[in-house]
């Protein structure tokens, strides 16, 4: 005879066994990150992404440029999951900063959890422009 213990055990278990990605996938972290200024002003950041992608149920699915107040300056939006590439670097053209910022936030987005992983703070510019 089953106790209601070895029941609800066993219950977890096999819930784990259905959905192992969703469980352990975990967030998306920004590993790496760099950026250049193009001479009109506007930025291209190319960031590199570590989740461990299962599939469509759960992947990175974007990374932000993020100002100090919170602001979202860009996204780029992952359309597909990297099973197999992990980390991965993408890239995002043409995002404008402005004036009188100088560090930025990158962080990264998952289908699942949304934001929560590692992010970089990068310095982009070292005094406010005059």
């Amino acid at each position: 005879m089953m106790t209601f213990r070895f029941k609800i055990a066993s219950l977890a278990a096999f819930t784990l066994m259905l959905f192992p990605a969703i469980v352990f996938a975990g967030e998306a972290d920004v590993v790496g990150a760099s950026f250049v200024e193009s001479s009109d002003g506007v930025f291209r950041f190319d960031v590199t992404i570590a989740h461990a992608d299962t599939g469509w149920e759960h992947y990175a699915n974007a990374f932000e440029i993020v100002g100090p107040n919170g602001e979202v300056l860009g996204t780029r939006v992952l359309v597909h999951p990297h099973v197999d590439e992990q980390p991965f670097t993408r890239s995002l053209n043409n995002v404008e900063i402005p004036d009188g910022i100088t560090s930025i936030i990158v962080r990264a987005v998952d289908s699942v959890h949304e934001r929560g992983g590692l992010e970089m703070v990068l310095q982009i510019r070292t005094s406010p422009p005059a």
